[in-house]
């Protein structure tokens, strides 16, 4: 498995391995028969309140299929500036994934297959909390999210900044 490379904004940042090396500790496989490892983390109020924010700035795609929809957009703009200029981009987090955690095996499949397309660009998370739970988080009562895309770079800084924090002890990332 490539090492992960964290969005620019992190990089540099003093915990940024230790950020990288606590996403693949707590990495198990994304279902029983597949071969892609993704980070488990709790819901907690940092991660709450940094979806949240994400949201508010419409930084959010939810569902697989409109997820799928934004990296297959998002791609083809990318092959474009690259064969435009001659060179191609070095792979770097941009998107993140954040995942349900009551998906039945056939989801997380195509989620599989969705990560293996825009590798290395997206990262995914599976979260603490059912799909209900999940929604409840950004659309309110009674609302399901399986699937949540995080779509700007700045958006999922913010988010991996918050679990940096947490897993640190301080607020020094970001």
């Amino acid at each position: 498995m490539d090492p992960l490379r964290l969005p620019r904004k992190l990089e540099d940042d003093p915990g940024a391995a230790h950020l990288a090396s606590e996403l693949a500790r707590r990495s198990e496989l994304l279902w029983a028969g597949g071969e892609l490892r993704v980070p488990r983390v709790e819901v907690a109020p940092d991660l709450v309140a940094a979806l949240r924010s994400a949201f508010s700035a419409g930084r959010i795609v939810r569902g697989f299929e409109g997820a799928e929809r934004a990296l297959a957009t998002e791609a083809l703009g990318l092959e474009r500036v690259d064969r435009a200029a001659g060179v191609e981009r070095g792979g770097r987090v941009s998107r993140l994934l954040v995942l349900a955690d009551d998906g039945a095996e056939r989801f997380y499949r195509n989620v599989e297959s969705l990560l293996r397309r825009h590798a290395p660009r997206v990262l995914a998370l599976r979260v603490s909390a059912d799909e209900r739970s999940l929604g409840e988080i950004l659309f309110g009562p009674g609302q399901r999210a399986r699937l949540l895309l995080v779509e700007h770079k700045d958006a999922v800084s913010g988010i991996l900044s918050a679990l940096a924090a947490r897993w640190s002890g301080d607020d020094r990332v970001g």
